[in-house]
């Protein structure tokens, strides 16, 4: 009945635009595959465009728009993932666990090289996933294998039936999402229809729900756990964090950014934090004690999410997963390159003069750059309240992106959700241009297996662009026109 009435308000322009919608969706999730470019294009930039006029057109019936979010997610609940073949190794880790095996004690080219077969379907998951996967300890932190485990002892025997069990964890993990980016979205009264640029988008229903990709799980935790601080419920935001962490480790690099907002002396973000009491504020000290009690907080805070996290990971302890962890997450900085921006650039220069295994260089000094730029963030950008926070984590995890060696698709997901909270849209056309990255392999000779790079520049070209107008250009012109104003 709230679906019917939801669309019977509806006039016939969006009732169009969202019979449009299921149709190209229903082509994308059960007639489409990977290497046929020309429709993956066109049925991605029609997808964008209706969406956006989806949102455009209906942002004051919020209903009606989450049920439309809901429906074009349905659509996918039986398909294979066509983009990505990543779901067949979260399907192994999942169902090692279930009989019993630590999954970061073993890569799955350790079995099938002498012949055995640990799980059901062991051989079709590994021509699956392929063998650069299956010669690689898994990654993944221990809540994102909680959730492939569900999957496996829902379906331990169905590679479709795995998928959908998945699927319906991301779905309920967006509508999470939704309903936490909405109250928080109030609290700092911004509109609430500013989390349909993320929720009703076509890169998060295909990457997300699609290709079973986990960071709308993470992004779930985060969002929530961001809800939970700014209510002043710090405790359980360093938990529900920590969980964010054991999905997917980008979470890690926002830690140090909460330092102002825990540490600010203003009477009205204390006051927010429950911080000072009215005894506190009486007498000479009284400047100093909001800050001491931030401090406090801030290392409570620390402390329960480092908990939190070594007690998932507790489980799965030994000096060897120690070591395999630690190898499979080097291999980001250090052998993976793709749809890289400023590393490929840097990369280049270094073959003028050197010609060889540029990334064992430049992966080790990348780290060290974005810590730098972190702490810069940290500790001389303001970030006192809530939006200049977000605002901050938007800032570092861009620059983190823009020097890394390696940018999948589903890694912007995570810009996009923060960017509902802030000024800047530069990661809303970065989640319609980066299709362009599936477009990377396209090369005349077919031999060659390398990047198209002239594709991917087009890609950061506009990327950069906006990111530069916005950042920028942007905020220097409304600086001279408040001046001009001011005189």
């Amino acid at each position: 009945m709230l679906f019917s009435s939801a669309f019977f308000k509806l006039n016939r322009t969006p009732l169009l635009l969202v019979v449009a919608c299921l149709l190209f969706y229903l082509s994308f999730a059960y007639n489409l595959t990977r290497t046929d470019y020309t429709k993956l294009i066109t049925l991605y930039v029609a997808l964008f465009f209706l969406f956006y006029k989806l949102v455009q057109i209906l942002k004051h019936n919020i209903r009606a728009l989450t049920w439309i979010s809901f429906a074009f997610r349905a659509i996918f609940i039986l398909a294979i993932p066509n983009l990505s073949q990543d779901f067949y190794r979260f399907i192994w880790d999942g169902r090692m666990i279930v009989e019993g095996f630590n999954p970061y004690l073993h890569t799955v080219e350790s079995f099938m090289s002498k012949g055995q077969f640990p799980v059901a379907q062991a051989q079709e998951l590994y021509a699956g996933m392929g063998l650069l996967n299956a010669s690689h300890y898994t990654n993944y932190p221990p809540i994102n294998q909680l959730c492939f485990v569900i999957a496996g002892l829902f379906a331990g025997k169905s590679i479709l039936g795995s998928a959908i069990m998945m699927r319906l964890l991301i779905i309920a993990a967006d509508f999470g999402t939704l309903y936490f980016g909405k109250k928080l979205l109030n609290k700092l009264n911004i509109p609430a229809h500013n989390i349909f640029w993320y929720i009703l988008n076509p890169f998060i229903i295909i990457e997300l729900t699609g290709n079973l990709h986990f960071e709308g799980v993470m992004i779930f935790f985060l969002i929530w756990s961001l809800y939970l601080l700014y209510s002043g419920k710090w405790q359980w935001a360093a938990v529900v964090l920590a969980l964010s962490v054991s999905v997917k480790l980008i979470p890690l690099i926002f830690l140090p950014l909460f330092f102002q907002w825990f540490t600010s002396t203003t009477l009205s973000d204390q006051n927010k934090q429950g911080a000072i009491t009215r005894r506190a504020r009486r007498g000479n000290l009284s400047k100093w004690i909001p800050a001491f009690a931030g401090i406090t907080r801030l290392i409570g805070f620390y402390a329960i999410v480092l908990i939190t996290i070594i007690a998932l990971f507790a489980p799965f302890y030994s000096s060897e997963f120690i070591n395999n962890y630690a190898q499979t997450v080097g291999l980001w900085f250090q052998n993976f390159e793709f749809n890289a921006s400023i590393y490929y650039v840097a990369r280049e220069i270094g073959y003028s003069f050197r010609g060889y295994n540029e990334i064992a260089i430049i992966g080790k000094v990348t780290p060290i750059i974005v810590i730098l730029f972190v702490l810069i963030i940290t500790f001389f950008r303001k970030n006192k309240t809530f939006i200049e926070l977000i605002t901050a984590m938007l800032l570092v995890l861009s620059f983190y992106y823009f020097t890394t060696t390696t940018v999948h698709p589903w890694y912007v997901a995570t810009l996009l959700i923060l960017s509902v909270f802030t000024k800047y849209k530069f990661p809303l056309i970065w989640s319609f241009v980066i299709i362009l990255s599936y477009l990377a392999y396209i090369n005349l000779n077919k031999a060659d297996k390398s990047e198209n790079l002239w594709i991917i520049g087009l890609e950061y070209m506009i990327v950069y662009g906006v990111f530069l107008w916005e950042v920028f250009i942007k905020k220097e012109q409304s600086q001279i026109s408040s001046k001009r104003s001011i005189l």
